[in-house]
């Protein structure tokens, strides 16, 4: 067990004597059915719910485990994609309100990206008004999601060869909305029962994610807050203050939280908490509003997914303010043990027995204040605080954006010297490491020792979501990593460019980040025509949301490996398994594969990439050779 998991463990404990469930005790209370796990559990219609099992190997209407099994992974895939297209949908709306002056407490916080984004939309630049310009984006962006016919727009980033592979399978997805609505239908009972054809319908819809909606919020969101470029901070729960007004940012989307974090600095605000004995006001982050805010303000972050209810335990928090994604319906019952109020902003989400303050684009500044002040106002109310002690530094920000400025300067910047290193073999591969938490023992180490193992082998990482979180805690996200943990290889490249092992490039709706970086290696050249030629590889070491589901599939439809731990919900199905674990590989040339300990996932990642090396004939170190007179003559020039 890891020192990160042995201190949430004590936490745990000492919330359990004190009466406080936990998700980790719930976890062993609630044991995971058997049935669902192998996803052969349809509750689709009234005539069920259905458990397949060899006794019983059809449900009530007739449909088998193949069926049953492709249904369930479908709907995953649509719920997750649903999630992201929704936040991304929210953005653009918020860029076109504050565009036509409506939302007022938003500019444009990075013209160039806007600019750059105009023109590959065919939108005129010119000399025209700011605000003119992000209307029209903002309107293309928009139409992504009713689009009912033709391509959306950003799957022409995607190289050449991969896009004619889409083509020719029929995954282009159409419009971000219809492919969700259309699976949903899809795996309705009574209307597609062939596993091959509900998978290959979940990758287009898959694809209106990673392509479309999650694209579409990050490179927004970019414009907005600001192009994320590398910064220090800090991150676990000692990031909490005892003598300050500490508020937590909880959940997925930044339009809130950017404004907190603004707030949080006004000099009203901070004579407020002077005014109620403290010293300040300290924001920190949960989950990925947490990464949101860390890459573009340096807001340390106080912990992952599975830490949202332990950081209430500290008795420290005087707000916790959430949004949408991944809150634990816990929260306001743990609060009530301590002063804590859970304030919830969404109209989407409300929360038994939270605070809720509906969170409006068109007055953010105003209720990001009611928020502040509210928590100022509760710090007086504090009793017992216990904050641990554990912190540690982390470097984020490494958008594709950052990574081909460091690679190479404002002048010559591209993706060249990535790619030569890993030609010459200084660099094995990349590995994108990301996805969730789970309750238990050693959730933390799992995705730790992966990385460790990848960066020794001389893989460089790229992580979002709350991996990064989780690897960060342990001191891998910063430069001097490189030095302790990295092989020769990578360690070279690391303190010659000056960057960590590992980069931290956003929430998980920024793992379009990843495909972006993956397509410029392509067209960067050597490393193969297509994302799937490239020495790389995808993991999820510990999935917990329909979210990760989603993601994983738009990966695998792009032509990357990869692979979840600790299962997927297939295991019912010996097609279903054959189709994700090796069958795709043949459509689309990326597959997905599972583990259940970080040592098998990493081998299993290292094989890949290596297989990958040696079919572009990198695979063998190329002997130095010092040229005499004769030979440079021989030379073609």
């Amino acid at each position: 067990m890891s020192d990160t998991d042995k201190y949430i463990q004590k936490m745990v404990e000492d919330a359990k004597e004190k009466g406080i469930s936990t998700s980790y005790v719930r976890r062993q209370e609630n044991k995971q059915c058997p049935i669902g796990a192998q996803g052969m559990c349809c509750k689709h219609c009234n005539m069920g719910p259905c458990r397949i099992t060899s006794k019983n190997p059809t449900g009530i209407c007739g449909a088998d485990a193949d069926t049953i099994a492709a249904r369930n992974f479908a709907r995953m895939v649509a719920a997750g994609a649903s999630a992201h297209s929704d936040h991304a949908r929210e953005v653009a709306l918020t860029l076109l309100h504050a565009a036509k002056g409506k939302a007022p407490d938003y500019g444009i916080k990075d013209k160039e990206k806007l600019f750059a984004l105009a023109r590959e939309l065919e939108i005129k630049v010119n000399d025209r008004p700011v605000e003119d310009i992000a209307f029209e984006v903002a309107n293309v962006c928009l139409a992504q999601f009713g689009q009912q016919e033709g391509e959306i727009v950003f799957t022409k980033r995607a190289p050449e060869k991969r896009l004619e592979l889409w083509r020719k399978l029929g995954i282009v997805p159409r419009g971000i909305d219809r492919e969700i609505v259309e699976l949903m239908h899809r795996t309705t009972v009574g209307v597609d029962q062939d596993y091959k054809s509900i998978v290959t319908a979940s990758l287009r819809t898959a694809l209106a994610n990673g392509w479309g909606g999650s694209m579409i919020a990050t490179e927004l969101q970019d414009i907005l807050f600001g192009t994320p470029k590398p910064l220090r901070s800090k991150v676990n729960l000692g990031v909490l203050k005892d003598d300050q007004v500490n508020i937590l940012i909880h959940g997925h989307n930044p339009l809130l939280s950017d404004m907190i974090a603004q707030v949080a600095l006004e000099p009203e605000m901070l004579k407020k908490a002077e005014g109620k004995k403290a010293k300040g006001i300290n924001l920190a982050g949960i989950c990925c509003t947490a990464n949101e805010v860390l890459m573009r303000r340096g807001v340390p972050i106080a912990g992952h997914f599975q830490q949202q209810e332990l950081a209430l335990t500290t008795g420290a928090v005087e707000a916790m303010v959430v949004d949408v994604q991944c809150v634990y319906s816990s929260l306001p019952t743990i609060a009530k043990c301590y002063h804590t109020d859970i304030i919830s902003t969404s109209a989407e989400a409300h929360i038994p027995g939270a605070i809720h303050i509906n969170f409006d684009e068109h007055n953010a500044l105003s209720v990001a204040r009611q928020i502040v002040e509210r928590a100022i106002n509760n710090y007086p109310n504090r009793k017992e605080v216990n904050i641990p002690k554990e912190s540690q530094d982390l470097v984020a920000g490494f958008s594709h954006e950052a990574i081909n400025y460091m690679l190479g300067g404002s002048f010559r910047s591209s993706y060249r010297p990535l790619n030569d290193n890993i030609m010459n073999g200084r660099i094995r591969g990349v590995a994108g490491v990301v996805g969730c938490t789970l309750p238990g023992e050693n959730t933390d180490e799992t995705h730790q020792e992966l990385v460790k193992e990848l960066i020794a082998n001389d893989v460089l990482v790229i992580q979002s979501g709350c991996s990064a979180i989780t690897c960060a805690k342990a001191g891998l996200l910063k430069p001097e990593a490189a030095m302790e943990f990295a092989g020769a290889g990578l360690k070279e490249v690391c303190e010659t460019v000056g960057i960590p092992p590992v980069l931290h490039t956003g929430a998980c709706v920024d793992n379009s980040r990843i495909l972006i970086e993956a397509t410029n290696v392509v067209r960067e050249g050597g490393l193969g025509e297509d994302i799937s030629d490239v020495p790389a590889a995808g993991a999820c070491p510990a999935w917990m949301s329909e979210k990760a589901i989603a993601i994983g599939q738009y990966f695998v439809a792009s032509g990357v490996y990869t692979i979840f731990g600790p299962n997927l919900q297939v295991d019912g199905s010996e097609n279903m398994q054959k189709l994700l674990y090796s069958g795709l590989e043949k459509i689309t040339g990326g597959m997905w594969d599972v583990a259940d300990n970080p040592k098998d996932m990493a081998a299993k990642m290292i094989a890949h990439i290596d297989k990958k090396r040696k079919a572009l004939g990198i695979d063998k170190a190329k002997e130095r050779v010092l040229y005499d007179m004769a030979m440079r003559r021989e030379l073609e020039v």
